[in-house]
C-alpha cells in the first residue's frame, strides 16, 4: 500500500470544489475518529504487514496483467486486461473491504454495515467479516437482490445479513441511504464499510487509497512487459472506486490519457441512464458534493443501468476533480453495447467479464479504436458469473 496520493487534498476532504462532509452532526465525532484511525493505521509498519499479507496470500494479488491477444486483434491496438475478476470473490471490491474492516477492528468495533448494489461489495465485507470474525448486515435494494441473487445467497452462506431496501427504486442509492440510517443510529459500535469512493471525508480518499493497489500494480507491470508506459487507461465508472485506483498507479505520468467508462443505459438523451459525469450537476448526495444526477430543481434523478453496479445517481468526488482539471476523460456506453461486449469478450477471450467491465470493454472495441502501435490497459473489475441469469432473462442471447 502506497502512501502517495493522487493529488492534494484540501481541508475536510476536498478534491477541488468537490467532497467533503454534508452530513448529520452525529456522525462528525465518528468521521474525525475515522479519519485518525486511517491516518495513524497507514504509518504503523504492522497494521501495513498485515494488510499487506492478506493481499498476498488470501486475496491472491498481484493479479495478472494479461496480454488478451484476440481482443487486440478485434480492437486493431494491443490490449491488456487488469484481471481484478480473479482476485478472491471475483472482483475488486475485496481490496477495500479487507482493508476496512481491519481498520474496524482495531478501533474496537464489533459490527459492520455495508451496502451494495450488484452484490460484489456485499459478498466482499461478508468474506472480510467472515475471515476477521465481526457481524456483517448488509443493505441491498429488492430490485438488486432480483438481478442478483447468487451474490444474495453467497452473503448468506458467509454469515452476513441481507436487509431488503424497499424505498424508491429499490437500487444501490436507496441501499445507501438505508445503511447511513443505521449508522446514524449505532455509530458507538458499528462501522460503516463504504463499497466505493463516495461518501463524506475521509471515505473517498481511504477507498482510493485501498485500491490503488490496482493502479500501482498495473504500472509495474505494464513496465516489466512492455518496457513503457500504456498510451491509455480504461476503466468503468459508477460510483468510481475501481476506477480511481486503477487511475491512482498513472495520474501523474501526464503521457497516459486515464478514460473512465460510465452507463449511457437507453441513452444520454433519456432519464435512463447513469452518466452521472457526463450529464449531471454540482450537487450534494450522501454526505460529498460531486457530479450528480439531478433535475431542473435540483431533486436527485433515479439512475438506470443493465449493470446494477454502475446504477448510481452520483460518482466519487476526485472523478469530478479529474474531470475539470482534464485529467481524466468520461465517456459513456450503453446497455446494448454493454450486452454486446459482455458477450464479446466471453467468445473472444474464454473471459465472462461482469456487465460493469463491460462498458469499459465496449468502449474500447467501439468509439475507443483508434488503431496504432501503442497500447492501452483495461480494468477488468469483476468475472460476469452473477450477471448471467440476468443476461439470459431480458431475452439477450449468449
Amino acid at each position: 500500500m502506497s502512501q502517495d496520493e493522487v493529488g492534494p487534498e484540501f481541508p475536510e476532504g476536498r478534491f477541488g470544489p468537490y467532497g467533503g462532509r454534508y452530513v448529520p452532526e452525529t456522525l462528525i465525532p465518528a468521521l474525525d475518529e475515522l479519519t485518525e484511525a486511517w491516518d495513524e493505521a497507514r504509518s504503523d509498519l504492522a497494521f501495513r504487514d498485515r494488510l499487506a499479507a492478506l493481499a498476498r496470500d488470501y486475496v491472491g494479488r498481484p493479479t495478472p496483467l494479461y496480454l488478451a491477444e484476440r481482443l487486440s486483434e478485434e480492437v486493431g491496438r494491443t490490449t491488456f486486461l487488469k484481471r481484478e475478476d480473479l482476485a478472491h470473490t471475483g472482483a475488486h471490491k475485496i481490496n477495500n473491504a479487507i482493508g476496512q474492516v481491519l481498520l474496524a477492528k482495531r478501533m474496537g468495533k464489533t459490527r459492520i454495515i455495508a451496502e451494495t448494489g450488484a452484490g460484489q461489495h456485499g459478498v466482499a465485507a461478508a468474506t472480510a467479516c467472515a475471515l476477521l470474525n465481526i457481524e456483517c448486515v448488509v443493505f441491498m435494494g429488492s430490485e438488486d437482490i432480483r438481478r442478483q441473487r447468487p451474490n444474495v445467497e453467497r452473503m448468506g452462506l458467509l454469515g452476513a445479513e441481507v436487509v431488503p431496501v424497499e424505498a424508491g427504486a429499490r437500487t444501490l442509492k436507496e441501499a445507501v441511504s438505508a445503511a447511513i440510517r443505521d449508522w446514524v443510529a449505532n455509530v458507538a459500535t458499528t462501522h460503516y464499510v463504504i463499497g466505493s469512493a463516495v461518501g463524506p471525508h475521509p471515505f473517498p480518499g481511504l477507498v482510493r487509497d485501498l485500491q490503488r493497489v490496482i493502479g500501482d500494480e498495473a504500472r509495474e507491470q505494464a513496465l516489466e512487459q512492455r518496457g513503457e508506459l500504456p498510451d491509455r487507461v480504461i476503466a468503468c465508472v459508477g460510483g468510481g472506486s475501481n476506477a480511481i485506483g486503477t487511475f491512482a498507479g498513472f495520474v501523474a505520468d501526464g503521457g497516459v490519457e486515464l478514460i473512465g467508462v460510465e452507463a449511457a443505459g437507453e441513452g444520454l438523451d433519456t432519464v435512463r441512464h447513469g452518466a452521472s459525469l457526463s450529464a449531471g450537476s454540482k450537487s450534494v448526495l450522501h454526505g460529498s458534493l460531486s457530479a450528480v444526477l439531478t433535475d431542473e430543481e435540483g431533486q436527485i434523478l433515479e439512475a438506470h443501468s443493465i449493470s446494477a453496479g454502475l446504477d448510481y445517481p452520483g460518482v466519487g468526488p476526485e472523478h469530478a476533480w479529474l474531470r475539470d482539471r482534464g485529467r481524466a476523460r468520461y465517456v459513456a456506453v450503453s446497455d446494448r453495447d454493454a450486452l454486446a461486449a459482455f458477450r464479446s469478450l466471453s467468445r473472444l477471450e474464454g473471459i465472462i467479464p461482469a456487465l460493469e467491465s463491460s462498458h469499459a470493454i465496449a468502449w474500447a472495441i467501439g468509439e475507443g479504436r483508434v488503431g496504432g502501435t501503442g497500447y492501452d490497459v483495461i480494468c477488468l473489475s469483476g468475472r460476469g458469473d452473477k450477471d448471467l441469469a440476468e443476461v439470459l432473462a431480458i431475452g439477450v442471447p449468449v
